[in-house]
């Protein structure tokens, strides 16, 4: 006999056992539902594309973590590591069919060789939205809109969205004669929170080739703290001069006033002028989303405007704007907020088999309850009851039915509500919204 296999997965990988794949197909659902309530439309790309669309476009750390290979028929390949570049290329493949603007969302796994850490893994699942052929602020206000709506939609109300613009970025390092630096200045400036204001100078200097001055200038101007008034105000001052400067301030001051309008709470959008997104394509508006309750599991909700990504595919212009939201850090962070429900199936209900030979009258109630939208499982083996209430409880049913000879001739069910205990005798006519009544009480 041959030696076995260890069953195990790669490093930076992770299988999902039901309860967490239950709640992960509830926030993709959730995510659809209010992509297409914005009129978002479905796309799906390829995992795998030729290596000459991917490399470069997210910049030399982006490079590195490419899943990078030469497939069977001897061609460059790699597979995706986000899915906002394969979508610019599928814009402009697909441009003339499409029309624009075209608003899209896509939910696919992408994969970064990135160093596993809590919250993030090499293979995980993004759940992005994008409107493309338009440079409208109105769409990058957009952006934020529907941001916080899935947030609120998920169940978050403790969350902050925050906003900078890489035109205001741009502007003070053309003041500072760095524009030929920027790529590299704004790298290196995404990594504050996790190296801290000398690392970043030391960053900037010994690798981009800024003074340590001009570093300092970046960094206090990042550092701008207050109200989001009081930040714009300030960065109009500093910015005098630069036109690209003041136009990335005119746009957020924009946003923050319809955001207000459109009636959301003013605590949840914050203007941050440190972040600035490490993917090298962004030129604009640009957003991360943090949990007040669990700030340290990074941004959940990320994104922004990349005019330019498309000119790399087409000479048609094609501007856009988007965001991605994190499913497996979300989930991550969920399960530390103890906000995971600990059940394993999707089933609502359990029949219990009380007596193997009315299997018959436990499939049919079991029909009945679907027909009316009531998930149920009927078990399959008359075993003791008590080991079918055990299961039930690991599973994590709601409702268990429980009916034999007795209660047959009654024409009755014993319903017992498996989170409160209390147990009913309920006519089989009363039943279905018997138990609608006690799942209503979970919502």
């Amino acid at each position: 006999m041959s030696e076995l296999i260890t069953p195990q997965t790669l490093k930076g990988f992770r299988d999902y056992l039901p309860t967490a794949m239950l709640v992960r197909e509830k926030l993709t659902d959730i995510a659809r539902q209010v992509y297409r309530s914005y009129g978002f439309s479905p796309i799906d790309t390829p995992a795998l594309e030729y290596a000459n669309i991917l490399l470069g476009k997210g910049g030399d750390e982006s490079d590195k973590q490419l899943f990078r290979f030469i497939d069977s028929g001897e061609r460059d390949v790699a597979l995706r590591f986000d899915l906002t570049v394969p979508f610019a290329r599928f814009a402009a493949e697909h441009s003339a069919e499409l029309g624009v603007p075209f608003k899209r969302y896509h939910l696919g796994l992408v994969w970064r060789g990135e160093k596993p850490q809590k919250g993030r893994y090499r293979e995980f699942m993004q759940c992005d939205f994008d409107t493309i052929g338009t440079t409208s602020n109105a769409a990058d206000i957009e952006t934020l809109l529907v941001i916080h709506d899935l947030l609120v939609k998920i169940g978050f109300e403790r969350f902050t969205i925050r906003v900078n613009n890489r035109l205001v970025l741009n502007g003070l390092l053309d003041k500072l004669g760095l524009t030929g630096q920027t790529a590299g200045v704004l790298r290196a400036l995404d990594k504050l929170a996790k190296i801290g204001r000398d690392g970043v100078i030391g960053e900037m200097t010994e690798k981009v080739g800024t003074t340590a001055e001009q570093a300092a200038s970046v960094l206090d101007l990042a550092g701008l703290k207050g109200s989001n008034t009081e930040i714009l105000d300030r960065l109009e001052s500093l910015l005098v001069g630069s036109e690209i400067g003041l136009l990335g301030v005119s746009r957020l001051r924009e946003l923050c006033q319809v955001a207000v309008t459109a009636g959301v709470p003013e605590e949840r959008v914050q203007l941050d002028v440190s972040i600035a997104r490490g993917l090298d394509y962004y030129t604009g508006t640009i957003y991360e989303t943090f949990l007040t309750d669990l700030p340290g599991i990074g941004s959940v909700c990320s994104g922004g405007r990349y005019d330019n990504l498309a000119a790399l595919f087409t000479k048609e212009k094609l501007p856009g704007v988007g965001a991605s939201l994190g499913l497996d850090r979300l989930l991550a962070a969920m399960e530390e907020l103890g906000l995971v429900a600990q059940t394993s199936t999707p089933a609502q209900v359990l029949v219990v088999c009380f007596d193997g030979d009315r299997i018959g009258d436990y499939c049919r109630i079991g029909r009945v309850l679907r027909q009316s939208g009531i998930s149920t499982e009927v078990f399959p083996d008359a075993k003791k009851v008590g080991q079918q209430f055990k299961y039930a409880d690991r599973k994590g049913f709601r409702i268990a039915l429980v009916a034999g000879s007795n209660e047959f001739a009654k024409g009755v069910w014993q319903v017992k509500d498996l989170k409160s205990t209390q147990q009913a005798e309920v006519p089989e006519a009363d039943l279905v919204s018997h138990i609608q009544g006690i799942l209503a009480q979970s919502i």
